[in-house]
């Protein structure tokens, strides 16, 4: 499939028409917020609203909403084969932005969500109780990495993570046992958020396992770090929804500058050069290959994401463990309740619900 014939498929399925379009972007979510203002005080290329830069930044965007709803317009007309290059990108842009927003988070909780998703703000109380379980990937004494991913507590002292990031500092033994790659050492930080210098980071005692056929790990963590203890894990599904395509879910973590895979423009206008932070992402199961042991998502995802937890927005629990994916195609995870009979999950207890 082109990459016009994606967008096209992608804006009638998630604006569905130009009314509602036209609905979402009318408080336009491009411009930066007030909220924003703390936060980006703390990094280090800013995006200022007032400004020359920021003033024509929104005037782009301005541009690229009203060449979406035209786009919007001639495909409730049937006229998919006259979208312009213009029209599709800003298409594209509204999907991004609209349908498919990676929210920041502060505080433990997150910034106003476009139209398209205030039902998010119905959840808010189970979304924040989901966020503090959900860590970055540290690590000390690694040439290349201050951080490698996302992880989430998903047993009593267990996180989970992508096999590709523990082996970033984990070793295996002769003995088949997991150990860290000398000098270097892991923690998880429950926080990493925007405009924040605290930290909540709980060191990894030990890796329990990392998984021979699926992209996962499981780390222990200590239980308390100081005053603070870890919150209870996170409740794993143990049976898929009814209708698994087109579920809606979520995924937290901390999406990355990901040039190498994903085209930079679309990039700017998600995550308006703001990267390394916690965030909300919502979106759809897209699809699945349960005989692959994947299950596929469209949530606005980058590579920092890799451990983050893809949730179930209905019952608030874990479906699957992101992995990968390419921007605005395809998203891939683990389902996790397929592996509840596997050796490393029962080793490591998960909190299956």
């Amino acid at each position: 499939m082109s990459r016009k014939q994606l967008v096209i498929e992608q804006a009638k399925r998630i604006l569905g028409s130009y009314d509602a379009a036209a609905e979402a972007v009318s408080t336009s979510p491009f411009a930066p917020r007030d909220n924003l203002e703390s936060g980006l005080e703390s990094l280090e290329r800013p995006i200022e609203g007032n400004t020359p830069v920021g003033r024509a930044m929104a005037e782009v965007a301005e541009r690229e909403v009203t060449d979406g709803l035209d786009g919007m317009k001639k495909l409730e007309l049937g006229q998919d084969d006259r979208i312009t290059p213009r029209e599709q990108a800003g298409l594209e842009a509204i999907i991004l932005l609209a349908g498919r927003p990676a929210i920041l988070i502060q505080e433990g909780d997150f910034m106003e969500p476009p139209k398209l998703w205030a039902d998010l703000k119905n959840v808010r109380e189970q979304i924040k109780d989901a966020i503090r379980r959900v860590g970055r990937i540290e690590v000390s004494n690694n040439p290349n990495f201050e951080w490698l991913g996302t992880g989430f507590l998903a047993g009593t002292d267990v996180i989970i993570t992508n096999r590709h990031v523990a082996l970033e500092f984990s070793k295996r033994m002769n003995d088949g046992n997991w150990t860290f790659r000398a000098p270097m050492s892991a923690s998880v930080n429950l926080r990493a958020e925007l405009g924040s210098e605290s930290t909540l980071a709980f060191k990894v005692t030990s890796i329990i396992g990392i998984h021979e056929d699926h992209d996962m790990a499981m780390l222990r963590v200590e239980r308390a770090s100081g005053t603070d203890r870890l919150p209870e894990p996170l409740p794993i599904a143990t049976t898929p929804p009814a209708a698994l395509k087109g579920n809606k879910v979520y995924v937290i973590g901390y999406p990355a500058w990901d040039g190498r895979r994903n085209d930079p423009e679309p990039m700017k206008r998600v995550f308006a050069e703001i990267y390394n932070v916690k965030r909300l992402q919502p979106g759809e199961v897209s699809g699945h290959a349960l005989e692959a042991f994947e299950v596929f998502h469209d949530c606005s995802t980058l590579g920092g994401n890799s451990g983050s937890p893809v949730f179930d927005l209905n019952t608030h629990r874990v479906l699957g463990l992101h992995f990968g994916g390419r921007f605005l195609e395809k998203n891939h995870a683990v389902p996790l309740w397929t592996l509840q009979s596997d050796d490393l999950v029962k080793r490591a207890r998960l909190n299956f619900q």
